[in-house]
């Protein structure tokens, strides 16, 4: 099972919280970028999100360490955890309170157990992301992992030194740290007792590896703070977790055509296009959507037309449409998926229905991954709230 240790974190020392934490740079519009970037000099993403020539990692770790010269940054006195809530109402109303922690995670090999991915992945640059880490040596943006141990979230019902708050977007973000070493021994415990599902991060997590095996192999030790990455773990249970849907943007082919391939497994019938009522209906009456520039069908699938075939409705239409030539791309919000059918820019869309907690935990159980972007983990966890030197 993976080590989970506290480390001595870099926190910004005395401007205001919500000047210059952000969300994770692989959510960030070059609009959003430059919005994050005028709030503050010393906003993370000057760091997080360089632009410019070959130089901008060079330039990024020149920033980082003048501002912890200068005191912008300033290093915990000793190694400590943090705990992280957030609060908010979801989706369908339903209040939620995150309640995690921030650590440093083991870093395993590839299919070795005790870090699990929880889905395929879809091919990513991490060149970025692992130029980055070399030059500044420091985990920015954590990994977001789920504990498959109880009594995690037991443990930090106490509150802890309270760090700061940022409200966004109608989240409560809160940063608490813990310095008692038997809170510590006894988190670390507890997330050391069973595996760890990657939620989201499955990317930054594999640059971790690939940089701790440079640091093993220049400076032949395996003792080093690059056998750990910085992670939010929380614990996998079904009242604090806000899992949406990801639909699925379909080009390369006419909607005639993917209509035509969907009809060998599913009973399409028309119906209105969809609202933001649909997403709760299709829950509710277990149906999926496909949309097109100016009409709509149900999708319901035929009898064992899916027969061995997890009921995960990525699963399915990777299925159906398995010999149809379709580029697929993804798109989690409902406004947005419509936007790029009614636009052009995708030929039609298939609406999908949320994971369940409990399908993401027997998946990981049985040791299969689901289908590329079947779940999306909400709110996005905020960069620069604590980093961890890797040196």
């Amino acid at each position: 099972m993976p080590r989970f240790e506290p480390f001595r974190g870099l926190r910004y020392g005395a401007d205001r919280l919500s000047d210059v934490v952000a969300p994770p740079y692989d959510v960030l519009s070059e609009s959003d970028l430059a919005a994050y970037q005028s709030r503050s000099p010393h906003n993370i993403v000057h760091i997080d999100v360089p632009r410019g020539g070959a130089d901008r990692y060079d330039r990024a770790a020149r920033v980082f360490r003048r501002w912890q010269a200068d005191g912008v940054l300033v290093s915990d006195p000793e190694p400590s955890f943090t705990i992280y809530r957030m609060r908010f109402t979801d989706s369908s109303g339903a209040h939620r309170d995150i309640a995690g922690v921030l650590g440093g995670l083991q870093v395993v090999d590839e299919s070795s157990g005790g870090v699990l991915p929880h889905e395929r992945t879809t091919p990513k640059a991490s060149t970025d992301r692992l130029e980055l880490t070399r030059a500044t040596a420091a985990n920015l943006s954590p990994v977001w992992g789920l504990s498959l141990s109880s009594g995690l979230s037991r443990l930090l019902a106490e509150a802890g030194e309270v760090l700061g708050k940022v409200t966004d977007d109608g989240v409560e973000h809160v940063v608490e740290r813990i310095t008692d070493s038997t809170r510590i021994t006894e988190i670390s415990e507890v997330v050391a007792a069973d595996e760890v599902l990657i939620a989201d991060g499955h990317h930054r997590y594999s640059v971790s590896r690939t940089y701790r095996d440079e640091v093993r192999t220049a400076t032949g030790r395996n003792d080093t703070p690059a056998e750990e990455t910085l992670t939010f773990v929380s614990e996998l249970i079904a009242d604090q977790l806000s899992v949406q849907a990801i639909h699925r943007l379909y080009s390369g082919i006419s909607l005639e055509g993917l209509s035509a391939a969907l009809a060998e497994r599913f009973v399409l019938r028309p119906i209105d296009q969809p609202t933001s009522d649909t997403p709760a209906a299709m829950q509710a009456e277990g149906f999926l959507v496909l949309v097109g520039p100016d009409r709509a069908w149900r999708l319901t699938p035929n009898p064992d037309a899916f027969a061995g075939i997890r009921a995960l409705d990525g699963a399915w239409l990777e299925c159906a449409l398995r010999n149809a030539p379709a580029t697929v791309s993804y798109q989690h919000g409902l406004e947005e998926t419509l936007a790029e059918v009614a636009s052009g820019r995708a030929a039609a869309a298939v609406l999908t229905r949320p994971v369940s907690v409990a399908e993401i935990e027997r998946t990981a159980r049985e040791r299969l991954l689901m289908p590329p972007k079947s779940t999306f983990f909400t709110p996005k966890l905020k960069t620069g709230l604590v980093l961890r030197p890797l040196t």
